[in-house]
Formats: C-alpha cells, structure tokens, sequence
C-alpha cells in the first residue's frame, strides 16, 4: 500500500484560534536541538481529510493524504490534483489569497523489500508526478529527474523536483521528510511575498516620480522620507528573517535532514530568490535616496525662491510708504 500527501501553502490572515502546535521527530538520528530549531506550525482545523495549519503570522497551510493501490498510474495522478482542489477550497474557507500560493505533493511508496532502485523501471511516471506533466516525457527529462534523490540507507530513498517528491520508505513514515519540504516551501512562499510588495514599491516610486505639481514639494518630501525608512526597515528585517530561517536550518537536525533541505532549496532555487530580494531591496534603497535628495534640493530651491520674494514684497512695502 503506498500514500499520498499534497499541502498547499497560502498567504493569509493570522491564526486566532490554535488547537496545538505541531511537533515531528525526525525519522533518523538527530541532536537534542531539533525540536527548537524549525518554525513551527499550529493546527487551526482539522475537517474530514484535510489539515488546516499556520505558520505565524501570516502563512496558512492545507494538508490532507490517502492511501492508494498504485502510486505510479493514472489514477493516483488525477487522484494528487483533486487533492490540491481540496486543499484550496480549505484555505479559500480561511481567506487565504489562492493568488500567492505554493502547491506540492509527495507520494509515499511503503512495504517493500530490497532497494528502492527496483522501482526507477516506473520513471516515467515518478518523473511525470514530479513535474505534474501528464505528456509523456523525453527519456533525457527523465534521467534528469531521477538524478534528484538522496540515500541514506539501503532501502529508503528520496526523489525531489519543483512540484511533489517520492519517498520511498519499507516503514511508511514520512512525517520529517514532509515537514522539511513544507519549509522549503514557506520560504519560497515567503520570497514570493516579498518580492511582491518591493514591486508594489517600485510602482509607488514611479508614481511619485509622475507627480510634478509645485504645490505638493512639501508632500512629496514626505511621502519620499516615509517610503525610504519603510524600505530600511524591510530590508533589515528580511534579511534578518532570511538569515535566521538558514541557521534553523543548519540546526534542524541530523545530516541527513540538512542534506535533503538542501537538495529541496536547490530545486526550488531558493539562493536565486534570495539574492534576487536582496538586489530589488539595494535598488530600491538606491532610487529613494536619489529621489529623495532631488526633492530636497528641489524644496532647498523653493524656500529660497519664497525668501527672495518676502523680501521684495518688503521692499515694494517700504518704498510705498516712502511715496505715499
């Protein structure tokens, strides 16, 4: 008998009502640390098959899973897509925004003997669950698929690609290998998130830039100063958010866990999200400095326009009086 899992994760409101929080002990060997180290998530609702967690304060997840006769037909395939649909109605009855989301799937092969090497003669259609691609693929995709996969005993192994992963376990438990891919998903997610509002910033900027009215000088100052600090900030705590969610993960468990997280972070090319944020965010910063001094000199050249009329206004003043 073999498993499905799919989640789907979700930006969306803060979790009010928390049920528990999750704890998942790692499958193989790990330090006494683990249990600290790895965000947490808190179940907010379980309603028939599906899992609604979060992970605070503002991604919500969509969890549910079945059992299957075959894992690798078509059946199982169409079977993973109606399970995302459930998990979406699920976050969709929690507001989430469907919008900025992540979908994965996971099919757990269990109850076997010998390698898990006997079952690649199915690459096909490990390789189209991984990529959910029903056309059939070139046998150079798949080769390219399969070489993905991470051992670390004789008869367990793990095949991870963009959109779902195959475990194959003789025992079934899969729990720590699904909580490693589901933060490799949140942080994507979060990258995502982040790199939306900096583009929603770069739209503001060019929307001031737009502005040219004389009579908002003063507002635009302002609004310019209040934008620069706000960008800072994000950039202080996004980096800080970033740099503390890899020291968790280098701290999440034994070597195993930490090597198959990297093969996960590799697929999802998280390292490109990340430096790619970090460039919007130095290029952001770079622009509202410039802005912001040109509106300064522009202000600079206001005031000395209005001191300069004051003054002829009491000069015509004067000379008035005197021919009066």
């Amino acid at each position: 008998m073999s498993r499905l899992i799919a989640f789907v994760l979700a930006e969306g409101p803060a979790a009010q009502n928390r049920e528990r929080t999750v704890v998942v002990k790692p499958q193989k060997s790990a330090p006494k640390y683990y249990g600290e180290a790895a965000p947490k998530q808190c179940i907010i609702e379980r309603a028939g098959s599906v899992t609604v967690k979060s992970y605070p304060p503002d991604v919500i997840l969509a969890e549910v899973s079945c059992d299957v006769e075959d894992v690798f037909s078509a059946e199982a395939f169409a079977m993973r897509n109606s399970m995302i649909g459930e998990c979406k109605l699920a976050l969709q009855k929690h507001r989430a925004k469907l919008e900025m989301s992540e979908e994965y799937a996971l099919a757990v092969v269990s109850g076997y003997e010998g390698p898990p090497e006997q079952f690649l003669r199915k690459g096909a259609a490990i390789a189209g669950f991984l990529k959910s691609e029903i056309i059939p693929l070139d046998e150079s995709e798949i080769a390219y698929t399969l070489q993905t996969q991470l051992k670390y005993g004789d008869q367990d192994m793990v095949i991870i690609d963009w959109d779902g992963a195959f475990v194959f376990e003789p025992t079934g438990e899969a729990d720590a290998v699904l909580e490693l891919l589901e933060l490799a998903n949140l942080q994507l997610l979060r990258y995502r998130m982040l790199d939306g509002d900096l583009d929603s910033r770069l739209v503001r900027l060019e929307h001031l830039m737009r502005t040219k009215a004389m009579t908002r000088f003063l507002f635009w100052s302002g609004e310019v100063t209040r934008a620069f600090k706000e960008v800072i900030g994000i950039r202080a705590s996004s980096i800080m958010e970033f740099d503390a969610i890899v020291r968790e993960v280098k701290l999440i468990g034994d070597w195993y866990s930490a090597r198959l997280y990297e093969l996960a972070a590799k697929k999802l090319r998280l390292e490109d999200w990340r430096k790619a944020i970090r460039e919007k965010l130095l290029s952001l910063e770079d622009i509202y400095g410039i802005v912001s001094q040109n509106f300064s000199i522009s202000k600079q050249y206001f005031f000395e326009f209005a001191l300069q009329a004051g003054w002829f206004t009491l000069l015509a003043l004067e000379l008035y009086q005197i021919f009066r």
